[in-house]
């Protein structure tokens, strides 16, 4: 049995993505000048109300298992269009080696879930490291820093880079309470604000 410890790659997907822009009022314009001295003598001057354009980021729904998310934004000023999607979990995968190793604990087994990446337009990295295991206690589970030779094929690299037209597609196997599932499987990268998240169905 091969044992492969995956790198650790401290990959950023720098993804910025687009958001409505805002008037804000010109520092630069001059006051009104009052109309009589009496009246620039007796006046406090009234500023002009402000109003700074907010937006707060909106969380998207939780998808099921299959669809798609798609964005779009730029990466180093190149414009990129992509799509990330979860295809399947599947708890209870065999290996001749313990999720208990691991886990460094006892009461687990592994489970795999199923990524597809594309981009449509631009390059940019896909990676292994965005993504975790969310319980309903609040815990979060990561990726197997391990991988050995029967683990589920083909695997989802821990990082490739996509170019236009190019998707990849594969297995992330975890280490997970045996007695307990996911409520979601989350997305993360630093690019975006809100996680995107996909439910993981009951047995």
């Amino acid at each position: 049995m091969t044992r492969n410890t995956k790198a650790t790659v401290p990959a950023v997907l720098l993804l910025a993505l687009v958001t409505g822009c805002g008037s804000a009022p010109n520092p630069d314009k001059p006051a009104a000048a009052a109309s009589t001295p009496a009246e620039a003598a007796t006046s406090a001057p009234v500023p002009e109300p402000t109003e700074e354009a907010t937006e707060e980021p909106v969380a998207e729904p939780t998808r099921d298992i299959g669809q798609a998310w798609e964005y779009e934004g730029t990466i180093a000023d190149e414009a990129v269009e992509g799509s990330e999607a979860v295809l399947g979990y599947t708890q209870g995968v065999k290996s001749i080696v313990s999720a208990d190793e691991d886990a460094g604990t006892t009461g687990y087994e592994w489970a795999a879930v199923e990524l597809k990446s594309c981009s449509v337009k631009g390059s940019f990295y896909a990676t292994t490291m965005n993504w975790t295991l969310s319980y309903e206690d609040g815990s979060r589970i990561e990726p197997s820093s391990t991988t050995y030779d029967d683990f589920p094929k083909p695997e989802y690299p821990v990082e490739t880079k996509l170019t236009a037209g190019k998707c990849v597609k594969g297995k992330v196997v975890f280490a997970v309470p045996a007695k307990d599932r996911p409520a979601t499987i989350v997305y993360a990268p630093d690019s975006v604000e809100i996680p995107l998240e996909w439910t993981v169905p009951a047995k």
